[in-house]
């Protein structure tokens, strides 16, 4: 039997009627539940608010390779954490980005500035995202799409939508399948990361900063986390760029105050693409930040790590060795997980992938080193960037990866002001990881819970706050 049939049964799909009814019940659950956005008319009031897209339906997932991703987590978590304490490994790995990736570069630089200056507690949120590619039989096998080590989102939200499937099972007379849809608290799990991190930094007065966008539509989604962790009487404040620029400043002690506070955990939920730095000073609050004794999450050589160069790199012949040396069956599970990822460094072997890009393009995705989705260039694109890549150079600030080839399942994508119409849908699986290592101690290493997202097959990139993915849940079968 193929997944979907497993799915939600034809009779339902095309029942019209029942179709209206389920999505007013859904819609319903999802503001009770708090599953939440601001409008984009007004991103920073919670005057108006919607709810945060979502489908109707869950997906379903083979649970075989669901519970392989959860089962790589913690590895992940241990590869970056790694990672970002080998200068020399971030060194020789993004040097050929960082002559022609301005973003990188200056991240780079602030990489090197604070090098000397060792802080004792590292905290690690981060998320792993997985395609299913579709094998020739029929059956599936994880593939990464990248790991997130910087403001990866939804942990909040995720927490809130099992409820909403299960009720739209119920009513749709599906109860079996309803208590098939997984427990699933992300943000429980971040939280109690940051409280551990917090608890180190040893200040009960100290507070976690979320260092937040200027747009702040997604707020109920870092909500979720304050949440968890004014449930441990921690308190959290939010601040902008502009609000360190203007109010920061370390102690003699190297302790940050912002708005008069003492901040014990820098949580980034902005800082990852180029247009957040609007002016030298908000670089200059950056490395305001990093050189504080604040811990911050990520730290910048966890951010490097988690560029695209870098997972390139790692799916080199004898990378992960590097990082795993004794332990062949990690490297296994981790490699298992790796699509090909090539280099587009000048040079013969760089050559080599612009010649395969060029002789069959639908095959492959090209990655700048970018976060936040809509960044990746496909199909006739790519001949056009690398074409025009002048003097061959430019091209090494990208990557080309092989194009994962999920089965698309047909769903209703539930979205203000949009038709209610059937689609055929793509997913895309995230697992959140979680660490905390006070010197040379990890004392925790966790998998935090995971995200399903949906989209359009019409969409080839983005994610839910880019506008194109909604919120979904897996149903294991």
């Amino acid at each position: 039997l193929s997944i979907m049939a497993q799915g939600i049964p034809d009779e339902i799909m095309m029942d019209g009627v029942l179709i209206e009814d389920l999505a007013d019940v859904a819609k319903d659950a999802a503001l009770l539940q708090g599953v939440l956005m601001r409008t984009q008319e007004s991103s920073n009031l919670s005057e108006l608010v919607t709810y945060a897209p979502f489908t109707l339906f869950p997906t379903p997932v083979p649970k075989a390779v669901f519970l392989q991703s959860l089962a790589v987590q913690t590895h992940y978590n241990t590869l970056v954490d790694k990672i970002s304490q080998d200068p020399d490994f971030l060194q020789e790995a993004l040097a050929s980005t960082i002559e022609v990736d301005d973003f990188t570069a200056r991240l780079f630089r602030i990489h090197q500035q604070i090098l000397k200056e060792g802080r004792s507690i590292t905290l690690g949120l981060n998320r792993s995202d997985y395609m299913l590619d579709q094998e020739e039989d029929g059956s599936s096998s994880l593939k990464q799409i990248e790991i997130n080590t910087i403001a990866a989102s939804f942990g909040g939200l995720a927490s809130r939508t099992p409820d909403v499937h299960r009720q739209v099972l119920k009513v749709a007379g599906k109860l079996e399948e309803s208590q098939r849809i997984l427990d699933n608290n992300p943000a429980e799990g971040l939280a109690r990361a940051v409280a551990k991190a917090w608890e180190l930094y040893g200040s009960e007065r100290a507070a976690v900063m979320f260092l937040v966008e200027e747009s702040q539509r997604n707020i109920f989604d870092q909500r979720c986390v304050e949440s968890e962790l004014w449930k441990r009487n921690i308190p959290t404040i939010r601040k902008r760029f502009d609000d360190v620029s203007r109010t920061g400043s370390l102690d003699q002690d190297k302790k940050l105050f912002v708005d008069g506070h003492e901040v014990a955990v820098v949580y980034f939920r902005n800082g990852y693409m180029p247009q957040n730095y609007i002016s030298e000073q908000t670089w200059d609050a950056r490395l305001l930040m990093e050189r504080s004794l604040a811990v911050k999450c990520p730290d910048i050589s966890t951010h490097l790590a988690g560029t695209k160069k870098v997972q390139q790199v790692l799916a080199r012949p004898g990378v992960l060795e590097r990082f795993f040396p004794d332990q062949p069956r990690v490297v296994e599970q981790i490699r298992a997980t790796f699509t090909g990822l090539y280099t587009l460094d000048v040079g013969p072997e760089g050559d080599k992938t612009v010649a395969m890009a060029l002789a069959a393009p639908d095959r492959f995705v090209l990655k700048p080193q970018r976060e936040g989705g809509g960044n990746n260039i496909y199909g006739s694109e790519i001949c056009r960037v690398l074409q025009g890549a002048n003097g061959n150079t430019d091209r090494a600030a990208y990557i080309l990866m092989d194009k994962i080839r999920p089965a698309a399942v047909q769903n209703y994508l539930l979205r203000r002001d949009s038709p209610l119409k059937i689609s055929n849908c793509l997913s895309e699986l995230g697992v959140f990881g979680t660490y905390v290592r006070h010197g040379k101690d990890v004392v925790m290493n966790e998998c935090a819970g995971h995200l399903l997202r949906t989209k359009s097959s019409e969409h080839s990139d983005g994610g839910v706050a880019a506008g194109v993915a909604v919120l979904d849940n897996p149903l294991l079968v």
